[in-house]
């Protein structure tokens, strides 16, 4: 199991992300994350790994214990180990390499996975996608697409789940803290941001709601049961949450009671 907010990612779930990426069937994609996680230890410091390890899928984390001595290689002998590893040419390698790396970036907090990545020298980025987290605005299909990955649902239920998510929480923030995240978002989802933030009075002013009150209004938006709302809102605001510089986010947080941060976003 891997975090994403404060419940666990089912590790089917992570395995399906891979064997889709890659184009492989279940068990490969199972074999290809632990060598190209392996071969991850051998090159990355122990401090950036411990920290991963802590979100990874349960039965990885072994897989991401430190290799020494530490060893310095490029992205060609990085495919290439992975690719003697699985028997397999060098661009049936990279492509399960780039299943991996793509899997881990829905999976693990990108504030936790950026530190492994800087490490990479940039002749890795081919391989790592959106592991190499882009600055702010991102393009919606990105950001969609993580809320998909994260929820198991496909891109239409993302967006809907997205819409009713972010409408209601910008009812439950300061008007400015609205439209700081309308800065930082793309701007296909400000409309939602904008309609929430036009139900609150003249002030500005949060509305005040429970945990429960927010996943219900969540559910009523989406024509869902609470139980799906507060999944889909938990894949939303852990998208937010790598989606804005994270001063933005420390600021919707320290707007919002502790439970919604424990129970809604990354720990």
């Amino acid at each position: 199991m891997t975090r994403l907010d404060g419940v666990e990612m089912d590790y089917d779930r992570f395995l399906s992300i891979v064997a889709r990426e890659a184009g492989v069937d279940a068990a490969v994609a199972e074999r290809a994350t632990r060598d190209v996680v392996v071969t991850l230890a051998h090159r990355i410091h122990r401090g950036p790994l411990a920290e991963v390890t802590r979100h990874a899928p349960e039965p990885t984390r072994g897989w991401f214990s430190p290799k020494y001595p530490r060893e310095t290689f490029d992205d060609e002998e990085f495919v290439r180990r992975v690719a003697t590893a699985q028997e397999v040419d060098v661009d049936s390698a990279a492509r399960r390499v780039r299943a991996v790396f793509y899997a881990l970036s829905r999976a693990i907090p990108a504030d936790a996975l950026d530190p492994l990545v800087a490490e990479l020298p940039k002749d890795f980025d081919p391989l790592l996608g959106p592991a190499r987290r882009p600055p702010p605005p991102w393009p919606v299909g990105e950001f969609l697409d993580r809320v998909a990955d994260r929820a198991g649902v496909d891109r239409d239920i993302a967006a809907r789940a997205t819409e009713a998510t972010l409408e209601i929480l910008a009812e439950r923030i300061t008007g400015g803290e609205v439209r700081d995240l309308i800065h930082e978002l793309p701007v296909e989802l400000h409309p939602p941001l904008e309609r929430g933030r036009g139900e609150k009075a003249s002030d500005g002013l949060a509305r005040k709601m429970t945990l429960d009150e927010f996943v219900t209004r969540i559910a009523e938006r989406e024509r869902v049961p609470a139980e799906v709302a507060r999944e889909h809102a938990r894949a939303v605001l852990s998208t937010v949450r790598d989606a804005v510089l994270p001063k933005e986010f420390h600021d919707i947080a320290s707007e919002l009671p502790r439970i919604y941060v424990e129970e809604l976003c990354y720990p």
